[in-house]
Formats: C-alpha cells, structure tokens, sequence
C-alpha cells in the first residue's frame, strides 16, 4: 500500500518521482524502467490529445455537452490567467472528446480524465518544459493517485465525484508542484489542499451519463489544482497531513447516500429539468 507519509520520509534521500517508481517495483516486480516507459506512452498520448482536440466541438452521445471548450476558446478572458485559461480550455476539450467516444487516458477515470491534461498542455505552452520534466510531475501525479486508490477510493460508485475528478485535481496539483519545486513536502500540501476543497462533492451524472455535470467539473476542478498548488508553492501548508485529508475522503465518501454515488438519482440529476432531458433521451435513443 501506498502511504503519502512513507513516501515523504524516502524522498529526504531520493528524488520524489524515484521513490514512487521504486515503490511500484516493490509492489508490482515490474523494473522501474519499464514503469516509466509505459507512463512515458501514456503522457504521449495525453500531449497529442490535448493538442488535437483543443477548443473543438464535438457530438456527443446525448447532446448535452459537445461545444463549451469551442466557446471558452472562443471567449477572450477577463480573469483567468494564460495558464489557467489555457488549461480549463484543455480540460473541457478532452472531457467533451471523452464523451464523444474519443481517444482519451483515464486520469484516473475517463469522466476526470479533463484535470491532467489540462495542466500539462499548458505547462507545454507556458513553460515549455522537457519531455523528462514532465514525465517526473507525471510520475508523481500517479504516485499521488496511488495513495488515494490503496487508502481510499477513485470510483464515482463508491466514493462520490471527489473520488474522481478531486482525485484528478489532487494529482494535478501535485505534478505542477514537482515540476515547480521538486519538493515532496509541498507536493503533499498542495494535494491535500486541493481534496480538503471538494471533500463531500456528490456524483450526480444526469441520466448516468458522464456529462452533465462531469464535462465543466473537469474545466473547474482544475483551477481548484492550480490555485492549491500556488498556495503549497507560497509555503501554505495543510493543517491536516495529506493521509489523513485521504482517510477523511473515504468516511465521507461511505456515508454519501446511493443516490449520490454515480447512479443518477440524487443531485442535480434528480432536479426537474433533467428528469425533462433524461425523458426526452429516452425516447431519442429509443
């Protein structure tokens, strides 16, 4: 099992990102070599996804969703930062893609799979790091996603939308952190920041498809990584150590109701205008 604290007392001597491939070879026998090639694939394919499909419509399977990314990429922006702007851009583009059936990596599932690419396509455009820089923050993304799937949960069904896409957003924070400061402690502090602000958040895809809510919690979850990693990176710390934030994810995520575990029943899937849309795609996908 993965522990944050473990992880943290090794990386004193070893690099944060050596750790967690070490780690994974003690659990898994796989070589780390071949750990952070089959990563290296996946970052790849995240890359030339978010290129791709950045700011395009596309259709998706209900019609719900399809054309926000093409908005927001057409919309000049009058907070966000390029970073920021850049990245909810990326997140919606891939979210929308995923719910058109598009090419897509589950970070860690397919409906969070928005956050991750998000970050990286802008620490691309804004930064213009190396290949090897991103793979390390994207190494340590997973080991951070790691800890929540052996101590918690990242599954919608048994722990709520914090399990998915705040699991995403906390891995995304993390990975900005270690591209930043290569500092484990902070990369801690920014993941539990970001889970300890959605705690509690409901899964509630209207009529069980993953788009209403899901596509826009991908474009503002990852704000939410963002900003808890310019706090960790500021010296904020978390109070609550990121093993305890993740243990207190999994108690709220357990007494959620079912009807807020992913099947469509409670939260905004259960207000009136989506028994009316969920009514109509029926009949339509009939």
């Amino acid at each position: 099992m993965f522990i944050w604290k473990d992880i943290l007392e090794m990386s004193r001597n070893i690099p944060l990102h050596q750790v967690i491939l070490n780690m994974e070879m003690f659990e898994t026998g796989v070589d780390p070599d071949e750990i952070k090639e089959k990563l290296s694939k996946m970052l790849k394919v995240i890359l030339e996804e978010a290129e791709t499909q950045y700011g395009k419509k596309h259709e998706t399977l209900t019609g719900m969703t399809g054309d926000n990314a093409f908005k927001l990429r057409n919309h000049t922006p009058n907070f966000l930062s390029k970073f920021s702007y850049m990245a909810t851009v990326t997140a919606l583009s891939i979210a929308e893609s995923n719910a058109s059936m598009g090419r897509i990596v589950a970070c860690p599932t397919a409906g969070a799979s928005g956050v991750i690419p998000g970050v990286f396509n802008a620490m691309v455009k804004i930064f213009n790091p190396t290949f090897e820089e991103m793979l390390e923050a994207f190494i340590v993304a997973g080991g951070i996603g790691k800890v929540i799937a052996d101590k918690a949960t990242i599954s919608g069904a048994a722990g709520g939308c914090q399990a998915e896409i705040g699991t995403a957003a906390a891995m995304a924070s993390g990975a900005l952190t270690y591209y930043i400061a290569k500092d484990a402690e902070k990369v801690g502090n920014a993941a539990a920041l970001t889970l300890k602000s959605i705690m509690g958040l409901v899964c509630d895809p209207v009529g069980g498809f993953v788009e209403v809510p899901c596509v826009k919690r991908n474009g503002n979850l990852v704000n939410i990584a963002i900003s808890s990693s310019e706090m960790a990176l500021s010296g904020i710390k978390s109070v609550i150590p990121f093993d305890e934030v993740v243990d207190a994810m999994k108690k709220v995520g357990s007494s959620l109701p079912q009807s807020l575990r992913e099947t469509g029943e409670g939260g905004i899937a259960n207000t009136q205008t989506a028994k009316s849309l969920v009514s109509n795609l029926k009949i339509f996908l009939l």
